[in-house]
């Protein structure tokens, strides 16, 4: 009996001094595999260390891992929070919800999918495009942030080794100018039209809400050629969208028409900073004067003209519905809580949070003005 008591005992301190090892190990383990991880990069933050701490006993994927007592203080607190410079060189054209679509040799749209709003500010809002010659490219709306901007940069290098010579604002709202920041960092002469300058200086309406953005340096306020190499893009002033600082881009040899937010396509549009007689003529003139182009509309998939019949076709219908309340003396507050429901026809459009602001512009502007047929 007592030989078998000295056999339990030796067995318990085997135990014991196999704990006291593994407890060791354990330590040395979760250290060493931090320090790894710091080397490398891997740790992006409490996240990482929340749903992957190593203990003594293995790993745990506990929302609130417990260390062991001899974990050493210094990894209690976790990596902090990549740079932004760190997080801007993880975006792609996929986490910014962003399609690189070829239209022609040397020409590219940088097709946006999201609905608005996005989920994230790193996620392209717009469209944008590049437009590349036997010299030089040029850049037409580099999205909403500097980071976005960079994206564009590293896109255009992926496609050739020209230098950028110019990028054009085709208005001034933040989801098309909030890029800018990027080119200028890098010397690239950024155009717009007409006071774009002052109105994003001035924080000109909702960007008030937004960082501070880099205005253009060149303004046209007439069709003005830009030559990049054996390749001409020609912009063309348009009303009606933003305030008089609507741009459209026309590249001739290819056919392609970049059209800003003049058109959008399967969006309900932004009509807040309109004049929608004016816009409606702008869409007509574009018809007559580009019926076989390719078009990049300011949000949505790239079409041919018949998207910008749509575009049309929309503001025609929602004259029509405001010219009956301004028959039938229907009150603006009535109008809009009446209305408010995105109709049948426009149930698959994104951008359905925009409709009560069309509601709102629409009475104000076509129930308070002369019905003038612009359209035959």
């Amino acid at each position: 009996m007592f030989s078998q008591l000295q056999q339990k005992l030796k067995q318990q301190k085997r135990q014991s001094q196999r704990r006291r090892r593994l407890l060791r190990w354990g330590s040395w383990l979760f250290s060493l595999t931090l320090m790894i991880a710091l080397c490398l990069g891997m740790i992006g933050g409490s996240d990482w260390f929340m749903t992957h701490s190593v203990t003594a006993q293995g790993i745990s994927n506990s929302k609130n891992p417990k260390l062991p007592s001899s974990t050493p203080a210094a990894v209690t607190n976790p990596t902090p929070t990549p740079s932004p410079a760190a997080k801007s060189t993880a975006i792609t054209l996929q986490s910014a919800g962003l399609k690189l679509e070829q239209l022609a040799p040397g020409v590219y749209g940088l097709i946006a999918s999201t609905d608005f709003p996005p989920k994230g500010n790193q996620i392209a809002i717009c469209n944008g495009g590049i437009i590349i010659g036997s010299e030089a490219v040029l850049v037409i709306d580099p999205f909403q942030t500097p980071e976005l901007g960079e994206l564009v940069l590293g896109t255009v290098k992926k496609l050739t080794d020209k230098p950028i010579r110019y990028v054009v604002n085709t208005h001034y709202h933040f989801d098309h100018t909030g890029g800018n920041a990027a080119f200028k960092k890098v010397g690239v002469p950024i155009v717009g039209r007409g006071l774009i300058r002052e109105y994003i200086v001035g924080r000109r309406g909702n960007l008030k809400d937004f960082p501070e953005i880099t205005p253009p340096d060149v303004i046209v306020n007439s069709q003005t050629d830009l030559w990049l190499g054996d390749r001409m893009v020609r912009l063309e002033r348009m009303e009606g969208h933003s305030a008089g600082t609507d741009l459209v881009a026309y590249v001739p040899d290819a056919k392609v028409l970049f059209t800003g937010d003049m058109v959008f396509n399967k969006r309900i549009p932004y009509t807040g900073d309109g004049d929608l007689r004016e816009w409606q003529g702008s869409l007509y003139r574009m018809l007559v004067t580009y019926p076989e182009a390719r078009v990049v509309p300011g949000h949505g998939d790239i079409g041919n003209m018949e998207i910008t019949q749509e575009q049309q076709a929309y503001f025609n219908a929602l004259e029509r519905l405001a010219i009956e309340w301004k028959r039938q003396a229907i009150t603006k507050e009535a109008a809009l809580q009446r209305y408010a429901k995105v109709p049948e026809a426009y149930k698959n459009y994104k951008f359905q949070a925009l409709y009560g602001n069309n509601l709102n512009t629409a009475y104000d502007q076509y129930t308070t003005s002369i019905t003038m047929p612009l359209i035959p």
